[in-house]
């Protein structure tokens, strides 16, 4: 609860000049993920802590034909992200354990800049699990702990009771989210300066039943390709969940 207070607190109060202050962070982070995110056309996506929208602004120029949503806790956030997103662009105010959207809702979910706020993260991921159809992308960039200097500004943040939870090297995150039920795809730790070092990564939701039928019918090796045809295969009513495949 009291992460939570402190990021209300911290950024209500950062929102108006939030933009302005973090330019370079901003549109090299966006960048970075765009140049990762598998968007099809009029595929479903939810960006969570979406804050001012930039993620949203950029996605639907680029894409507009995708249906585009954003979640953020902070109503000052969301009240900026409004002003440059067009009414098509559905925004909503919540927390990431607790989405605010039904089941099998969307294509890709995707974070930028926010994993390292969220207090639980196995609620977060379990809630994002549940908001995304089977086959769904996961898209994750934040903060990598393999670079020291993120580390070091991690304490400071910590010295100054910023909002902040914590902060995970790229091992730490591929086996919180194997825990959770994701197939990695892909983790790529790059720097976009001499302080930040970040990670984007690429993951796949598929059922457990899923994963144990497929792994039933001898893909005893899990590959993302061998999961995703599987996982879309059962969306699409390809495969039951006796495990027969009408291909």
């Amino acid at each position: 609860m009291k992460t939570r207070n402190r990021i209300v607190k911290e950024y209500k109060r950062l929102a108006d000049a939030y933009d302005r202050k973090w330019a370079f962070y901003i549109e090299a982070t966006t960048r970075e993920t765009i140049a990762r995110l598998p968007l099809r056309a009029e595929d479903r996506l939810l960006d969570i802590g979406c804050g001012t929208g930039a993620l949203l602004h950029r996605l639907a120029a680029a894409h507009p034909a995708c249906h585009l949503a954003g979640m953020d806790p902070v109503a000052k956030m969301l009240e900026a992200a409004r002003h440059k997103l067009s009414p098509a662009v559905e925004l909503r105010q919540g927390w990431a354990e607790q989405l605010p959207f039904a089941d099998s809702r969307f294509d890709i979910v995707v974070s930028c800049n926010m994993f390292h706020f969220i207090d639980r993260p196995v609620d977060a991921l379990g809630e994002i699990r549940r908001v995304l159809q089977p086959g769904g992308r996961l898209v994750i960039t934040d903060w990598c702990g393999d670079y020291w200097a993120c580390r070091l500004f991690e304490q400071y943040q910590r010295l100054l009771g910023r909002a902040h939870a914590r902060i995970y090297r790229a091992r730490e995150c591929r086996r919180l989210l194997e825990q959770a039920g994701f197939s990695v795809e892909a983790i790529d730790t790059y720097k976009i300066n001499w302080r930040w070092g970040l990670m984007t990564i690429r993951c796949i939701h598929a059922p457990a039943w899923a994963q144990q039928q497929a792994c039933s019918l001898g893909y005893r090796t899990m590959t993302i390709s061998t999961l995703t045809r599987y996982a879309v295969l059962a969306a699409a009513g390809g495969v039951n969940r006796g495990g027969d495949s009408t291909s």
